[in-house]
């Protein structure tokens, strides 16, 4: 199965023609040019693809989308609040590379030990959580300059030095 990634949900409609506003996290201003199609989650871990019929740009963190079969805003009205999924290979081409989003799907390690993959990336102003399932558990890992030891662009992992004890609340 194909490896998605959240970038974000829609928040409202725009107009009467059935277009739909993107909130995204990709870290950069995009149009999201050229992208066929994305999914959006109806039920928990069940993803529907819709064509994309026509993007553009609102801001840097926002997007006009149109979608194929979305022509009234009575339609586009049911996917408002919904969350928002590409697949890995589109998700690389459109988010930024410095981004925190960019670590979906990268290793944290500690003491050469993995301790999982970055499920979510959840940004807050003085730090990044990074959610990853630990043994079969939720956890969510502090990124900042005092717990990050070293990135690892090739081979997609986050080298940590978690504080004493953080990993027992988890296990």
């Amino acid at each position: 199965m194909a490896e998605y990634f959240n970038v974000g949900k829609f928040v409202s409609t725009f107009g009467l023609q059935g277009e739909l506003i993107l909130k995204h996290n990709l870290g950069k201003k995009t149009s999201l040019k050229g992208l066929q199609a994305l999914f959006v989650e109806e039920k928990k871990e069940s993803f529907l693809p819709w064509f994309v019929q026509g993007t553009r740009i609102k801001n840097e963190e926002e997007i006009y989308v149109a979608l194929e079969g979305v022509s009234v805003r009575e339609v586009a009205a049911k996917l408002v609040q919904k969350t928002v999924w590409l697949p890995e290979a589109d998700f690389k081409k459109f988010s930024a590379k410095s981004s925190p989003i960019s670590f979906l799907g990268y290793e944290i390690v500690e003491n050469g030990k993995a301790l999982g993959k970055v499920l979510e990336v959840i940004e807050q102003p003085h730090q990044i959580l990074c959610r990853i399932d630990l043994e079969g558990k939720e956890a969510y890992i502090p990124l900042h300059e005092e717990t990050i030891v070293k990135i690892d662009k090739k081979k997609e992992q986050i080298i940590v030095d978690l504080p004493e004890g953080l990993l027992d609340v988890y296990r």
